[in-house]
């Protein structure tokens, strides 16, 4: 049986370990999660592993980045589960700092999130790009890793601290790792814990829908034609809301003339199955 991860919990205990790493030269990969971990999660500790010397998984449910009638209280939590999987992939420490050791009495400095926030999950919401952009600031400064690995099923995510790394000059390197599926095509997500039998044999209708947008852009559709039938293919599939369903700027989100011409695009969504709020996007 394979030994148990280190897991570290206050900012000395953390700096001590990457110190030694760094005094034998290794460099470091952080990969920053809330818990529950799933194959998604797993598969950026492969990648980190493959990047660095050493791998860090940061486990911090952040509630900053919840709003006030968000599912901070029911966002599933297994640490338990958690470490198990991450000895199996042999990641190298867990950073698990409580809330007051993240954000002390006195806190009150934040990073505010540039121009990728601003619509999208912007607009749905509004204070939870400031606080991803504020809580994974302050782990690059506590990791200060050489890279750091996301997944690109929270592709705004990525654009957004894309933006604050190149903006604020953090020496850091940021990847994005594909997004994990399961055989019918539902990206992986802690979320998808929530939704029932009935409403998981609906959810794989989003990624084959945005797909086929995808296609039909690439092919030289008109892009407002066609968000507009994917939308009302996803109503009749069942989806009781669409927050949104747009074609971007794969790098900077903005929106693009109405036809495809040659640029980077990504289709992005984000809709409710139930009490379930479901996100995925895919490249044109």
């Amino acid at each position: 049986m394979s030994e148990s991860i280190k897991v570290v919990r206050n900012l000395r205990d953390l700096r001590k370990a990457t110190s030694k790493w760094r005094q034998r030269g290794e460099s470091i990969a952080l990969v920053p999660t809330m818990g529950a971990l799933h194959a998604g999660h797993l598969a950026l500790v492969k990648l980190a592993k493959k990047k660095a010397d050493k791998a860090v998984v940061s486990i911090f449910v952040n509630p900053t980045q919840f709003g006030p009638k968000e599912d901070l209280s029911r966002y599933p939590r297994d640490e338990a589960g958690d470490l198990a999987k991450l000895t199996a992939v042999h990641a190298d420490l867990v950073w698990a700092p409580s809330v007051e050791e993240m954000y002390p009495d006195g806190f009150s400095a934040s990073v505010r999130a540039g121009s990728a926030a601003k619509e999208l999950e912007g607009e749905f919401r509004p204070f939870h790009f400031d606080g991803v952009a504020t809580v994974c600031t302050k782990l690059f400064n506590q990791v200060t890793p050489d890279i750091a690995i996301f997944g690109e099923k929270d592709y705004q995510q990525l654009a957004v601290l894309r933006q604050v790394v190149r903006d604020l000059d953090i020496p850091l390197k940021l990847i994005g790792g594909p997004t994990k599926r399961d055989k019918d095509g539902l990206a992986l997500s802690s979320r998808n814990a929530y939704l029932s039998e009935d409403e998981r044999k609906i959810a794989p209708t989003l990624h084959a829908v945005i797909s086929a947008l995808a296609k039909d852009v690439a092919n030289g559709a008109d892009v407002r034609s066609g968000v507009t039938k994917a939308k009302r293919k996803l109503t009749a599939a069942g989806f009781q809301k669409i927050d949104y369903l747009e074609v971007r700027d794969a790098q900077t989100l903005a929106q693009p003339d109405n036809e495809a011409d040659g640029r980077d695009l990504r289709v992005l969504a984000a809709v409710w199955l139930g009490k379930t709020r479901l996100i995925d996007n895919v490249a044109v």
